[in-house]
């Protein structure tokens, strides 16, 4: 129990670890509250968590964690098709909820515990192992329904651990952030994570550049966003001075769950002196690689393989890639102890995403700079275009789009062309909806600053892109449209 949050048993008790608003938890409240929990959780098998973001739910987790049960955080957004399929598949004893939540029908069967953070109990004493489930988190699946990746005790420690070094974080350290807590960047990282190091998080609740530059200004030290989160920060610097020298007192700024553009990382380090750090990982494996703190904070890249992380690249026929040249294009695959141990009920996907040798299959394809810096340019499925003989990642076509003034946001796809295999396609939400940058301006555009080769051949107009709830670009209901 104590290995995964020693400051809820010897920290000191007068800390504050968790604020939400005008709410808030000492360590000493929390280990109450927690305790109390797990005493009534123990021996439950799974625990479904209404993952609202509050203050019930940054309890509900670690309280789970403390009785060696499995927590799943459910997403209050998610439909009831999807939930069903969860509820199903996960099987849960129970869901925990903060007073007065309102449920859908669809979780009517099962027995509702309510969170009191203010309930007080001893710390159990639980003989939970390594390799025992911790989480189990659902994948937003691209086909079929979601998977639930099964995440152990041992990949959270070893990732947190990790990111602690290579981001040298500490006790001392004050979180911020606004991001949601039913998947691994808002709870694992966000929760999980100050917990562990026996420092502070203040949640938002509601991302807002008001509330980061408030808490910034206030002591936090930490800031972590996803690119939609840091976009409206950039677009709101030119006119609040107090909150680019809000961003200027963080330790760190990181940005996860997809690329920032280039574009933007440029016009928050203009203003603040600041440099977003970017990360890189999945449901699947946690965190493998990241920009170090002490380290070069290099747009578009996601720095180096963290501590116990093995990763390579390979060729569509399994080859490794052993150059290190910024050009040759790979599958991501890594290995280590912060992979999960399985799919939930699914040993055929389990099976399909390792390879024979214990590598997982990311579908993330990148290549690596001559320092060892790594360099996403896409996801296998969606993001990687071979046009005319040529490999071209996505990703650096979207962030030579977005430097055009008459560009707000951009997305790229390949479809299909009897001459060149595939053409690129960019999708283009325009800064003046009333005049538009021209499919040949903006293939020029690129053109010079890439390559001709990677130019756009279709250009395509919308009002907005579709992202999901973690500020992803759903390339897919582009191309199904």
């Amino acid at each position: 129990m104590s290995s995964l949050f020693p400051a809820l048993v010897d920290g000191p008790g007068d800390r504050v670890a968790l604020r939400f608003g005008d709410r808030s938890l000492t360590y000493g409240a929390l280990a109450g509250a927690a305790g109390a929990l797990a005493g009534r959780l123990r021996g439950a098998g799974r625990v479904a968590v209404w993952a609202t973001p509050e203050l019930e739910t940054a309890v509900a987790v670690p309280g789970a964690l403390l009785a060696g049960v499995a927590a799943v955080p459910l997403n209050p957004k998610s439909g009831e098709k999807e939930l069903a399929h969860i509820l199903s598949d996960s099987a849960p004893a129970l869901v925990l909820v903060a007073p007065g939540a309102e449920l859908p029908p669809v979780l009517d069967h099962l027995e509702r515990v309510v969170v009191d953070v203010s309930a007080s109990g001893a710390l159990p004493e639980v003989a939970a192992g390594a390799e025992d489930p911790a989480l189990v988190v659902y994948t937003s699946g691209t086909t079929g329904p979601p998977k639930g990746a099964v995440l152990p005790r041992r990949a959270l420690t070893t990732t947190l651990d990790a990111l602690a070094d290579a981001w040298q974080w500490t006790g001392a350290d004050v979180l911020v952030h606004g991001l949601p807590l039913f998947h691994v960047h808002g709870l694992v990282l966000g929760v999980l994570g100050p917990l562990r190091r026996g420092g502070s998080l203040r949640h938002l609740g509601r991302f807002s550049p008001e509330g980061v530059a408030r808490e910034l200004t206030d002591g936090a030290t930490m800031l972590f966003g996803v690119p939609t989160m840091y976009h409206r920060l950039a677009e709101a610097l030119p006119t609040d001075p107090g909150l680019a020298k809000a961003l200027g007192r963080a330790r760190l700024l990181v940005s996860g769950s997809a690329a920032l553009p280039v574009h933007d990382h440029e016009r928050i380090a203009a203003a603040t002196g600041r440099r977003v750090i970017e990360r890189y990982g999945m449901t699947e494996t946690l965190m493998n690689t990241s920009v170090r703190a002490d380290g070069e904070a290099r747009a578009g890249t996601v720095g180096v393989p963290l501590p116990g992380v093995e990763l390579r690249l390979v060729e569509e026929d399994g080859t490794r890639i052993e150059a290190y040249d910024g050009e040759s294009v790979g599958e991501i695959q890594v290995r280590g102890p912060n992979l999960f141990t399985a799919y939930l009920n699914r040993p055929d996907a389990t099976a399909a995403a390792f390879t024979g040798d214990g590598w997982f299959r990311t579908g993330d394809m990148a290549v690596r700079e001559p320092d060892g810096y790594v360099r996403i340019v896409g996801r296998k499925a969606t993001d990687l275009i071979k046009s005319g003989g040529y490999k071209i990642g996505a990703g650096e076509i979207e962030n030579a789009l977005l430097e055009h003034p008459g560009v707000r946001e951009a997305a790229v796809t390949g479809e299909p062309d009897a001459d060149l295999g595939e053409r690129i396609v960019a999708w283009i939400v325009p800064a003046d909806p009333q005049s538009p940058p021209g499919a040949e301006e903006l293939a020029d555009h690129v053109a010079r600053r890439l390559a001709p080769h990677k130019r756009p051949r279709v250009v395509r107009y919308l009002d907005v892109l579709p992202r999901n709830d973690m500020g992803k670009i759903m390339k897919r209901a582009l191309t199904d449209a």
